[in-house]
């Protein structure tokens, strides 16, 4: 009697997982990510081309089959999974990482998220960006992005941080500490240039980034020229005198 009540709770827990798999578990943000790419590529004309030339969408599909399994204490087969993904995408997503939904991978190739990682919703990725860590500590020591975050090619996010929501990393910049909310960062190390902007900027338009180095720069010129005018009318007074 007790085998038949056992057998009976592992049918049923079996079947309520295959439920959640197949319902907001999984293809509920699948279908976010779907849908984003037609909202944030161009280049996306059809549903074929998007199920099967995108290599982004196709390395999350694979995470997140392997993030479902890795939290059900299933050995193996995720890392398989990650593997697989790695190979055929040249994305490479560690099973353990949390990626919300509506996250968009474009091109893709070279991106690498570390374990403990936690991607927000809408989060833009570009290709050779990598969320990873800066040593060998225990626990979380990969990043967290906030929502809508904007990470632009070749970005390397290191260590146990906050990337805030509305963050936009400048392309090949390199942040090893928190970022506040609605923030542009640019640079190696990452330094924050821009907060609190008053115009909404697409996410695709990650090249248009200000230049607060420039702007400066531009000043001081103008400055110096300014210097310069006073000093030649001050010297033509002088001859005048003479």
């Amino acid at each position: 009697m007790q085998q038949s009540l056992d057998s009976l709770k592992t049918q049923t827990a079996n079947t309520d997982s295959r439920k959640n798999l197949l319902s907001g578990d999984f293809l509920e943000p699948l279908m976010s990510d779907f849908r984003i790419i037609f909202e944030r590529d161009p280049a996306a004309r059809n549903w074929l081309e998007v199920i099967f030339c995108y290599p982004g969408f196709h390395a999350l599909c694979l995470h997140r089959l392997a993030h479902w399994l890795q939290i059900r204490k299933v050995g193996f087969i995720p890392r398989l999974i990650s593997h697989w993904g790695r190979f055929f995408t040249g994305i490479e997503i560690h099973p353990g990482a949390k990626i919300g939904k509506g996250v968009f991978i474009d091109h893709g190739m070279g991106v690498v998220i570390g374990e403990t990682a936690i991607v927000g919703d809408y989060t833009l990725i570009y290709q050779g960006v990598t969320l990873g860590g800066t040593g060998k500590e225990s626990g979380k020591r990969h990043p967290t992005l906030g929502n809508n975050v904007v990470v632009g090619a070749g970005a390397k996010v290191l260590g146990n941080i906050q990337i805030s929501d509305r963050v936009r990393i400048g392309a090949g910049s390199i942040v090893l500490r928190d970022v506040p909310p609605d923030s542009t960062v640019v640079g190696i190390p990452g330094r924050i240039i821009s907060q609190k902007q008053k115009k909404r900027i697409s996410p695709l338009e990650h090249g248009k980034l200000p230049d607060v180095e420039a702007d400066i720069i531009r000043s001081l010129l103008s400055r110096i020229e300014q210097l310069e005018q006073q000093v030649k009318t001050l010297k033509n007074h002088q001859q005048d005198d003479v």
